[in-house]
């Protein structure tokens, strides 16, 4: 991978602000924003001297272990602007740290938990005419970790960059805060034991694309999957975690190396606890969504969404009957300490200027 030598970009450059009307039509597809930040390992292994550089194309070399082995990791957290212009960040240190427990997954060096957290801050503050004003959509984060060195071998790249982009983003789902119709998948299982189902590595995704355009044709949000050993546990949603909620005891899958340890899902089983629900972190069989109150998924994309239909084997079951109660409670909660619209004494929001 080859970038221009660093020289840090005058970011007031581009500091004309963006067109109002563009925040009323925001999707969930990348727009170019101004900057980009890239940092690259030294000769001993370690990350230094990163810095801004204007957003634009990279150049790579075809035996790029990311290219022939998907030696990478992705990250993912939001921008909030609050109502008195200030940005926050929800808990950048939790995509810190799961960046470089991914990275020891694929013997790759990491950015320093600290690294991370400044290098989101320097690009979000870049590119801060870029936050959508307050309710009106966020600011994306993508860091990446690549295996950029070049092999021939199955072997660790020699050569790692570290890089962030940006993009202005709205809701994730077309319907924006509508109940989800999820399909349950029993044929293609999105990860297995002893895999790397619970990190975000970039070939995690790509195995998935088949069954989500399949279930979207039929008529379907996303896709829920099941474990890969008896075919009968809830796992997770294209791009989130789930919940399964019955009575006062909110359910969701347990940790056991397959699920990714969603930051949002953390969020969520923290504030349900603080609100008096018992919250079970186990084996949710796929018949218990027969009988549930409500089912919610999680995730940094996503936020939070209630789920409207769950189908199963050509049987489906709604939920929302009685409205989704349960949903909004958390919801609620968890988005106004994202947004900054209540007092925040958890310490999950870190002010970026």
């Amino acid at each position: 991978m080859i970038f221009d030598e660093f020289s840090p970009p005058k970011t007031s450059e581009t500091s004309e602000p963006v067109d109002e009307r563009r925040w009323d039509s925001l999707g969930f597809n990348p727009v170019q924003t101004d900057y980009m930040y890239v940092m690259k390992t030294s000769e001993d292994g370690n990350f230094t001297n990163g810095g801004l550089r204007h957003y634009g194309n990279i150049e790579m070399i075809p035996s790029a272990a990311v290219l022939n082995y998907g030696q990478g990791i992705i990250e993912d957290l939001k921008a909030y602007k609050k109502q008195n212009g200030s940005i926050i960040l929800f808990r950048p240190e939790e995509n810190g740290l799961r960046m470089r427990i991914g990275a020891e997954r694929m013997c790759m060096p990491a950015p320093t938990i600290k690294q991370f957290v400044e290098a989101v801050k320097s690009t979000v503050l870049a590119n801060k005419r870029w936050v959508p004003p307050a309710n009106k959509g966020c600011l994306h984060i993508r860091p990446l970790l690549l295996g950029n060195g070049p092999v021939l071998s199955v072997t660790p790249a020699p050569e790692f960059t570290f890089l962030i982009y940006v993009t202005p983003v709205g809701r994730y789902f077309e319907g924006g805060l509508k109940p989800i119709n999820l399909v349950v998948e029993d044929v293609t299982h999105r990860a297995t034991p002893g895999g790397v189902g619970n990190i975000k590595a970039i070939g995690n995704y790509a195995g998935i694309l088949k069954a989500q355009a399949a279930g979207k044709a039929n008529g379907f949000s996303d896709v829920l999957y099941l474990d890969s050993v008896h075919n009968r546990y809830l796992e997770e949603v294209s791009t989130a975690n789930i919940f399964v909620v019955k009575d006062n005891t909110i359910s969701t899958p347990v940790l056991e190396g397959t699920i990714l340890p969603g930051i949002t899902r953390k969020g969520i089983i923290s504030i349900a606890h603080s609100q008096g629900f018992q919250v079970e972190e186990r084996l949710v069989s796929v018949e218990e969504l027969f009988d549930a109150d409500e089912v919610l998924c999680s995730g940094n994309a996503v936020g939070v969404l209630p789920v409207g239909s769950i189908t199963y084997k050509n049987k489906r079951v709604d939920y929302g009957e009685s409205g989704f109660i349960i949903y909004e409670r958390l919801s609620s909660a968890l988005t106004n300490i994202q947004m900054g619209l209540t007092e925040e004494t958890k310490g999950w929001t870190t002010v970026v200027e």
